[in-house]
């Protein structure tokens, strides 16, 4: 099942099934059943309830009659995951480390499928980093490895979008991971009754068709199960939270000369079994 965040065309916020022939409305069923959003429906344990509600009725919209919105516009973390691929860390000269590299964005920071990624006025160092995000259904601490994938709701794409340049000011990512519209989430979840091993995916990343980030899961030097389990630990997880788990080789600011996401530009990301996230570049407003 392809779970989706969006907007209709007058503006109303909502969330539905993605099928073949449109959209099926959820937020509109299920407002009075304290799921007016996606999050809402993971918090309560509804999914049955949505996939119930999409056999039996007909889309209500069409594909093209909604704007896409972050799968989950309103998480209550974002969590990223740095330097987990070792052909990553080779390119930038580090050394992988025994714990994950964590650091945090915000839903400010991310749009949807098929809306603007926004280069900053700051800069011109605007970075891709192709992704797999995954989505917390159900609330856990310390969860072990073992439960671990219990504990997920699905699957995305994610473009981990970096302005470079300010992300070097300090040691700390933080500055060059949270401007405004600079990375993206989407097009949809994909439950995992339709990816029940997250370590069997292909991601890649397209600047403009050109291939620049190509990789599988296998090859993460945290695995999923282990990052829920690591994270866990430290702080609650919750129903609707992400894990943005990590960027392979291929980044624009390690290739001769840098290759940057201009305004003009088309980015990809694509990961087996998800679909495809699509964003076009565009210059902040001056």
């Amino acid at each position: 099942m392809k779970l989706m965040s969006f907007y209709t065309r007058d503006g109303r916020a909502s969330y539905g099934v993605m099928r073949h022939d449109g959209v099926v409305d959820l937020g509109g069923r299920l407002a009075a059943q304290g799921a007016p959003t996606l999050r809402a429906l993971l918090a309560k344990g509804k999914l049955y309830v949505a996939r119930k509600i999409a056999e039996e009725n007909r889309s209500d919209l069409k594909a093209e009659d909604v704007v896409f919105a972050p799968v989950i516009p309103d998480p209550e973390k974002i969590i990223c995951v740095g330097l987990n691929y070792h052909d990553h860390v080779a390119e930038t000269g580090r050394t992988a480390t025994e714990f994950p590299v964590l650091f945090a964005r915000y839903p400010a920071s991310q749009t949807g499928h098929l809306q603007p990624l926004v280069r900053p006025k700051v800069s011109n160092s605007f970075d891709f980093e192709g992704e797999l995000a995954v989505i917390i259904g159900s609330a856990g601490r310390h969860i072990t490895e073992q439960r671990a994938l219990e504990h997920v709701a699905g699957y995305s794409c994610y473009n981990e979008g970096s302005i470079r340049d300010w992300q070097r000011h300090t040691s700390q990512f933080f500055a060059g991971k949270t401007f405004d519209q600079s990375g993206s989430f989407g097009p949809w979840m994909v439950t995992t009754d339709e990816i029940p091993d997250p370590s069997r995916l292909t991601l890649e990343t397209r600047l403009n068709g050109q291939v620049v980030q190509h990789t599988t899961t296998d090859l993460m030097i945290t695995g999923i199960p282990r990052l829920i389990e690591y994270i866990s630990t430290i702080l609650p997880l919750a129903p609707g939270d992400v894990i943005v788990t990590g960027t392979p080789g291929g980044v624009g600011a390690k290739r001769t000369p840098p290759l940057w996401m201009k305004p003009g530009d088309v980015v990809e990301v694509e990961v087996s079994s998800v679909g495809v996230l699509r964003n076009g570049v565009v210059a902040e407003a001056a």
